[in-house]
């Protein structure tokens, strides 16, 4: 293994955050999901870009009374996907304290993937794909809508997010050694491989050789 990946799932209740862990770990839908208490939690090993990643995956309770306990487990996340129902503006509009709580919480560069979920009840749709793809662009987000039930784009998601967090890794955007930077070396040798980009040709200009 590679790197492990902390990543957090947030929004409002009843946007199907536990449906979209459950589909993506299980490969299938939660049929007798109920409301979240406290925190729950899952894993999954995934094949990002020829590396292995383990994503551990931290579900929170939308409901406001679990809100403090649920603000403790943001610190130290890498990745987050913010999840909003489409058939209900009113978790799309409570996005933004979410995203602010993401930011200030784990950390500014938390990557972070918007999610429009139930799009399989399209019928029921109280927000449009452009509304949303238009608030993703504003606050630098990516931007999917999902399904738990058929299971469209929940991979995605998560993998999108995991990819957009080692393409960071190798740019040097993102220092997994920084504390709170809720990545993880799976390998220690992975680490000496990683030494900061200036090092080597320092080494080079000592030796006399």
């Amino acid at each position: 293994m590679h790197f492990l990946f902390k990543f957090l799932v947030i929004g409002s209740a009843g946007t199907g955050k536990s449906c979209l862990l459950h589909q993506f770990i299980e490969n299938k839908f939660k049929q007798d999901s109920n409301h979240t208490i406290g925190v729950e939690f899952g894993s999954r090993v995934v094949n990002v870009g020829g590396k292995t990643v383990k994503l551990q995956i931290w579900d929170t309770a939308g409901q406001e009374r679990f809100r403090s306990v649920t603000r403790s487990y943001y610190r130290g996340a890498a990745g987050a996907l913010l999840v909003y129902d489409i058939t209900s503006r009113e978790t799309y509009n409570a996005l933004t304290n979410w995203l602010t709580d993401a930011r200030t919480l784990a950390s500014p560069n938390i990557v972070i993937i918007l999610c429009g979920n139930k799009k399989d009840l399209d019928a029921d749709r109280e927000v449009t794909f452009l509304e949303a793809s238009r608030f993703a662009q504003e606050n630098e987000l990516m931007f999917l809508e999902t399904s738990a039930l058929t299971g469209e784009n929940v991979e995605e998601g998560f993998l999108k997010c995991a990819r957009t967090i080692l393409n960071k890794i190798d740019s040097g955007e993102l220092d997994p050694e920084r504390m709170g930077s809720g990545i993880q070396y799976g390998d220690a040798s992975l680490r000496q491989l990683r030494q900061p980009r200036g090092t080597t040709t320092q080494n080079k200009q000592q030796c006399n050789c």
